[in-house]
């Protein structure tokens, strides 16, 4: 099943062509940095005890201080950075949004989207199923000695739930790149992928070609 192109979602709209698995497994993706950004914020900057903290221990960072925005800013970043997998399935991810200067409303190329989204792909499946087996094991993230996390019982649980969906990020990302780059070259190769002639010249409007529902072969 297919998702219409111009159906509306929480990640704007959909692109053509996408279909219903895609979407979800886009949103999947831009979950996977979630519960370990909400575990870092929680027990780090709020000291929810999340993690058994020896009495010798480095005090938690002083409240509103550099580290402990820190961890809000690398949570926030790292969010931003899975829920870009979104636009891999919607509209945005494929022309550049209108309020962009010079490019709004222009086509995204497709190595554009791909090489980076392939690079982060590659990296996350090679990061996070490995550092993630490492630290069950009991050991550091070069596999030497041990990882030291405070962490035990339900504390225990609720890390390896936080942290373990990171190990999906890369392949799901991975997926999504492969079907985005597949799915535009074969629209392109059939002529279907739509050019908004208007907005290119700066007219914020479709052409006359493209409200009437007629689509032209995109220019190489």
């Amino acid at each position: 099943m297919t998702a219409r192109a111009r159906r509306a979602g929480p990640h704007g709209r959909t692109a053509a062509g996408v279909p219903r698995w895609a979407v979800w497994a886009a949103y999947a993706t831009s979950l996977t940095a979630l519960p370990a950004g909400l575990w870092r914020i929680l027990s780090v900057d709020f000291r929810v005890p999340l993690m058994e903290v020896a009495p010798d221990a480095d005090p938690p960072p002083a409240w509103f201080g550099g580290e402990w925005w820190y961890v809000i800013a690398l949570s926030a970043v790292s969010e931003a950075l899975a829920f870009l997998a979104v636009g891999l399935v919607s509209e945005w991810g494929e022309r550049w949004p209108r309020g962009i200067p010079r490019l709004g409303g222009r086509r995204i190329p497709i190595l554009a989207a791909v090489v980076p989204a392939g690079l982060g792909a590659t990296v996350n499946t090679l990061l996070w199923p490995y550092a993630m087996t490492m630290i069950s094991l009991g050991h550091k993230v070069d596999g030497s000695g041990d990882a030291g996390f405070g962490t035990h019982g339900w504390r225990e649980a609720v890390f390896y739930g936080a942290y373990w969906p990171l190990a999906a990020w890369g392949p799901l990302l991975g997926i999504l790149t492969v079907h985005y780059y597949r799915r535009r070259r074969a629209a392109e190769s059939v002529g279907t992928e739509p050019v908004m002639t208007g907005q290119c010249q700066g007219d914020r409007q479709p052409s006359r070609m493209m409200r009437a529902g007629h689509t032209v072969k995109t220019p190489r």
